[in-house]
């Protein structure tokens, strides 16, 4: 598995495409991504993951860097993976998910039982695509993805 972040620059242009991005909270939340890259075990796979090793300033030309590098690789992602853990809301990440349902991709969508706003994910997905399932922990999230990889 090679996973890409950010953080390799020299990668942005290198990679047209990627099997699996991991959307969803990066800020004031765990490091959720870790155990799905664990989860996912040692597969041929590309993964793109947004969180950077290091805190990023909520503006600036590196946050417009990560945002745009997010777009692209969401773009580029042939299946993308939002998690919405219940320590952050996350808006930025429900925002990329009402684009990627608006656009038909490849989505597997969990949220934890106590996420704030899980009854709105819940409730829109199903306007998107009924009877899709918004999973309530991250291993089902990821095992479902896989499945699709």
């Amino acid at each position: 598995m090679k996973v890409i972040t950010p953080d390799d620059i020299s990668l942005r242009d290198a990679l047209p495409s990627v099997d699996l991005f991991l959307a969803g909270g990066i800020t004031n939340c765990p490091d959720w991504q870790a155990e799905a890259i664990r989860l996912l075990g040692n597969q041929d796979i590309v993964v793109a993951n947004p969180r950077r090793n290091r805190l990023l300033a909520s503006e600036g030309a590196e946050a417009a860097c990560q945002i745009r590098w997010e777009y692209e690789f969401l773009k580029r992602a042939r299946v993308v993976l939002f998690w919405f853990p219940k320590e952050s809301l996350c808006p930025i990440a429900l925002f990329e998910l009402g684009k990627e349902l608006g656009r038909n991709s490849c989505v597997f969508v969990g949220a934890h039982p106590d996420y704030a706003r899980r009854f709105d994910i819940v409730t829109q997905v199903d306007c998107y695509k009924s009877g899709m399932t918004v999973y309530s922990e991250l291993a089902d999230v990821v095992m479902a993805a896989q499945q699709a990889l």
